[in-house]
């Protein structure tokens, strides 16, 4: 599977990746009585028959436990499975993920879950599990980092493209060069020599630099998460600052690192010495990010905004271009009702949602729904034409964010004056027309 090829699908896969992580945490947790809590991990090109002829072998299995009560959950448990892989008629192309039981909530009730999804990416694991607990060691396989790093290994002898992805190495492409050598052949000849060796060595550096376009940018756009270039010689360092090299891939320069060999041996190398730099990548790419946002405050551009209530405005006016978001924002969004049937929505932290009671009747509002803000935002931020960006708090300027700026905020497409409520941007409008 490739990496994201643009900045917005790797957006969307940090928002896929929050999902999971809330998920596995909110699995984790949960605890049932007996082994009545299914775990169903189907993986890409099973067969749906296959899995549901093992369900009812299992059923019939089932049906022979003595305990009264556990026999009759996970006879139920088994039935709700069947019920939900009757609604596909094939296992989706990234496979499929299903928990289904009854669990005890924390003030003692019984609950019932049924959760089917297509996780964002395959996942190459079969499990069945009947047991007291969701298994969801399976799951952590998704939030591992999969982004594409693409490698130039250049020497005097060749050049090699290869790209890294998790534990992955390519080899994309390789050619050899023969250049001349440095000799010490005098008299006249010599200034003709240098001249040729330097017009070989700027031809060679060409050719890599229009190779590494035909390697590595797809569609106009660069199909990796980061560039190393690497090399023996000086050829390296030569080519990162060429003005031949494309300036999209000049972009995505991680690091330049020296190693001993060329070819594939080289490639092993490079990796090794890239290690740290590669793993540091959404770290830099989140610190950037707030960086770009503390630009536009310190410019006082008027293109920014922060806290929940003008964060929302933004977004329903569809000025928000990019949304960032704390991953642990403790905010709750709730959907009141009033006494006339009037429907009113507050943004508020748990210890600040006591009594909602309506301004004009001063009679209590009905609560008819609530849910994590971030999550209501994870499943809309499309609609309102935004990005959303989920941060940390671990690099210094995310923690800054979280707690000069209550960890939202947002830039945007144009100047809005939140007061108002209008966009005042120069370019809309001339006052010499009025």
């Amino acid at each position: 599977m490739s990496a994201p090829s643009t900045a917005e699908d790797s957006a969307d896969r940090n928002v896929e990746i929050w999902k999971i992580k809330k998920l596995i945490k909110g699995l984790e947790l949960a605890r049932g009585n007996g082994t009545s809590m299914i775990s169903l991990i189907i993986p890409p090109r099973d067969q749906i028959p296959r899995v549901a002829k093992m369900l009812a072998e299992e059923y019939g299995t089932a049906s022979n436990i003595k305990s009264r009560v556990n026999r009759l959950s996970v006879l139920g448990a088994i039935t709700s499975v069947q019920g939900r892989l009757k609604l596909y008629s094939k296992v989706p192309p990234n496979g499929l993920v299903v928990y289904c039981g009854t669990i005890i909530s924390d003030e003692g009730k019984e609950k019932k879950v049924n959760i089917d999804f297509e996780p964002f990416k395959p996942i190459n694991t079969s499990l069945y599990l009947c047991d007291n607990k969701f298994h969801t060691e399976a799951l952590q396989a998704l939030l591992a980092d999969d982004s594409r790093f693409g490698f130039i290994v250049m020497d005097g002898n060749g050049c090699l493209f290869g790209t890294l992805q998790g534990n992955t190495r390519e080899v994309l492409h390789k050619f050899t060069v023969d250049l001349p050598k440095k000799h010490g052949r005098g008299g006249q000849s010599a200034l003709r020599f240098a001249r040729l060796r330097m017009e070989k060595r700027h031809n060679y550096v060409r050719k890599v630099a229009e190779t590494a376009v035909e390697m590595f940018i797809k569609n106009d756009k660069v199909s990796v998460a980061g560039l190393i270039l690497a090399g023996s010689a000086d050829f390296k360092t030569e080519l990162g600052q060429s003005d031949m090299f494309d300036q999209r891939l000049q972009a995505k320069m991680i690091k330049t690192v020296d190693i001993s060999y060329g070819g594939e041996n080289g490639f092993n190398q490079a990796i090794e010495l890239s290690a740290d730099a590669l793993a540091n990548v959404k770290f830099i790419q989140e610190k950037k990010l707030i960086g770009a946002y503390f630009d536009e405050i310190s410019q006082d551009s008027g293109k920014y905004v922060f806290g929940v209530k003008d964060t929302i405005q933004g977004l329903e006016m569809g000025a928000i271009e990019t949304l960032i978001c704390w991953e642990n924002l403790d905010i709750i969004r709730y959907k009141l009702k009033a006494s006339n049937g009037e429907e009113k929505v507050l943004n508020l932290r748990p210890d600040e949602a006591k009594n909602f009671t309506d301004p004009e009747t001063q009679t209590e509002m009905e609560v008819i729904e609530n849910m994590p803000l971030l999550e209501w935002l994870a499943n809309s931020y499309k609609g309102f034409g935004a990005a959303l960006e989920i941060v940390t708090d671990k690099s210094q300027e995310g923690a800054q964010f979280v707690k000069g700026f209550g960890g939202i905020g947002g830039l945007l497409r144009y100047r809005v004056d939140f007061a108002a409520g209008i966009d005042f941007d120069e370019e809309e409008f001339d006052l010499d027309d009025y």
